[in-house]
């Protein structure tokens, strides 16, 4: 019995990149502090409460994120990008990248 694959089409600034990659779950915004080849990591802050001391605190959230073939090339360090949970793609990789939100500071 053979399976038809769903596209997920991922929207762009000017084209429309199409993956066979599902996504689902949580989004995240973050900036992109390391690229590599097919991915990226991004890196963003949140507030955790911690009941002892019943104060917030700032922890740093890393994560990886499969970067589309469509938008290698858009995609630098320092930009503001959007990714989106997906099924796990490696050991360290469960998030797709979705949109490129504002493009970093270039001095």
């Amino acid at each position: 019995m053979e399976r038809k694959k769903t596209e997920t089409k991922v929207r762009e600034t000017s084209k429309i990149v199409r993956t066979k990659i599902k996504t689902r779950g949580k989004t995240f915004e973050g900036t992109v502090i390391k690229k590599f080849q097919k991915r990226v990591v991004i890196e963003f802050q949140r507030m955790v409460y911690v009941r002892k001391y019943e104060r917030y605190s700032k922890t740093r959230t890393k994560l990886h994120a499969r970067l589309p073939e469509g938008m290698e090339k858009e995609i630098n360090i320092g930009d503001l990008i959007k990714v989106q949970e997906c099924r796990p793609l490696s050991k360290i990789i469960h998030f797709m990248v979705i949109e490129k939100i504002k493009s970093g500071d270039k001095k």
